[in-house]
């Protein structure tokens, strides 16, 4: 009886000693705790120099033309936006009733506006870029990323780049990787569809005027002349990356009978509602200097999606390399 007394007590004991162990490690939990807290910081790399970043954002700021597509997409709430800035296509998600603040323009912003809609992060770049100063200070303390393609990178590695990282902030990697393989692919698609034989003329419609876009530095298809492999049909001194194109005579542009004319139609994301406006395809397709030239009359002429100039993200390349293909495998 004693023994069995004794047993019982000694089990008790080590079932007690047991139990405080299992549960004492407030100690497992703190580190537990501790682990998932360095788990979710995030260290990244951006125009400015190193961010230390802690997901997830529930109230994002974005000033950044090329990345209000995904993340509108990907269904992040956004507070603060340069509403003017915004194109019509995106409207219906990113307008005065679903953001707290509107920025303006980067003319004349209303930086101050972003301090009452108190995100917990900003996506700054493109057309705001020159604000980072200002934006940090007014929101001290708050993370301000600018992943806005940098001048003299390569433009495809740098879409990819600033995808990836949207991913990686907002919780959306998969997503951001099917980004950059459709982007990739069609790429890729162009390339091979592609005639080095054939020359190329881009070309933007600013004001009812065809203006010329510089291979290489040129806005929006000035990188595709070195990513696909493009021969140019005219290569002009002094070329620079002007936002309506440079002024060139249109006869110049004719004598130089390219085989194919990319348009990138400014008026059609800015101006498409005013009186006048004409859509930058028929533009080219009217102009009498341009009638005899061969991408006029074989119909070789490919329009980049009409809201490009204010929405020159990955999706949009993807989609203006996609019709590029579709036209090079045609002819």
């Amino acid at each position: 009886m004693v023994k069995n007394i004794h047993r019982s007590l000694v089990s008790a004991v080590i079932a007690v000693s047991l139990a405080v162990t299992a549960c004492s490690p407030a100690e497992d939990g703190a580190v537990e705790e501790e682990k998932g807290a360095s788990a979710s910081a995030l260290t990244l790399k951006d125009n400015n120099g190193e961010q230390e970043l802690h997901p997830p954002y529930e109230r994002v700021a974005v000033t950044d033309n090329r990345a209000f597509e995904i993340l509108s997409d990907w269904g992040v709430h956004i507070v603060a936006a340069p509403l003017d800035l915004v194109p019509d296509t995106l409207s219906k998600d990113i307008n005065e009733e679903s953001v707290e603040a509107n920025l303006g323009s980067h003319r004349e912003p209303d930086l101050e506006a972003l301090v009452a809609a108190d995100p917990d992060i900003v996506v700054n770049g493109q057309r705001f870029s020159q604000y980072q100063d200002d934006l940090e200070s007014l929101v001290d303390g708050t993370p301000v990323v600018d992943f806005t393609p940098r001048d003299g990178e390569d433009m495809a590695k740098e879409l990819i780049r600033q995808t990836e990282a949207m991913g990686k902030i907002f919780g959306h990697e998969d997503d951001a990787k099917a980004l950059v393989d459709d982007f990739n692919a069609a790429l890729e698609r162009a390339k091979k569809a592609y005639d080095p034989d054939k020359k190329i003329m881009a070309v933007n419609t600013s004001g009812g005027e065809i203006n010329y876009i510089a291979p290489g530095k040129g806005r929006f298809y000035g990188p595709l002349f070195e990513l696909i492999g493009m021969t140019p049909a005219l290569e002009v001194d002094n070329a620079s990356d002007d936002h309506e194109g440079d002024d060139i005579s249109v006869e110049a542009i004719a004598q130089s009978n390219p085989d194919y004319i990319l348009v990138m139609d400014r008026d059609g994301a800015i101006a498409k509602d005013e009186e006048g406006y004409t859509p930058g395809q028929k533009l080219v397709e009217d102009s009498s200097a341009l009638k005899n030239v061969t991408a006029v009359k074989e119909g070789r002429i490919v329009t980049a999606p009409q809201d490009t100039y204010t929405n020159e993200n990955i999706i949009t390349y993807t989609e203006t390399l996609n019709a590029m293909a579709d036209a090079f495998e045609k002819n």
